[in-house]
């Protein structure tokens, strides 16, 4: 028997996380969220997560860390933070970014600060 358990979530009505991302569609092995009009400056301390994330720029820029090397992102450009590898982002114009991650991020506390 096939799994129905399919939902709909929209970014409007979403739950949000504790750095102000949007939680998206969640299923059992993977979620999305949304981070949306992240301002210029801003910079996230270095963190090391128990889940994969790859992501994908909608509009602005910024520069990410990962493991000591620096990559710019900008609209068009995705990316892969591998598990368990520390990372840092630093907005260089206001930032909105879509990102999947495996397993998902907001299950069992993977997303604490």
């Amino acid at each position: 028997m096939a799994d129905a358990s399919g939902a709909k979530v929209e970014a409007g009505s979403a739950a949000e996380g504790p750095e102000g991302q949007k939680y998206l569609a969640s299923g059992r092995s993977l979620s999305m969220r949304l981070w949306e009009g992240e301002p210029s400056g801003a910079t996230k301390d270095p963190v090391r997560r128990d889940y994969e994330t790859v992501g994908y720029v909608i509009a602005g820029r910024a520069e990410l860390e990962i493991e000591g090397q620096t990559t710019t992102l900008a609209k068009g450009s995705s990316w892969v933070v591998p598990k368990g590898a520390s990372h840092t982002y630093r907005i260089l114009e206001t930032f909105t970014a879509v990102e999947a991650t495996a397993p998902p991020a907001e299950s069992h506390g993977r997303d604490a600060a």
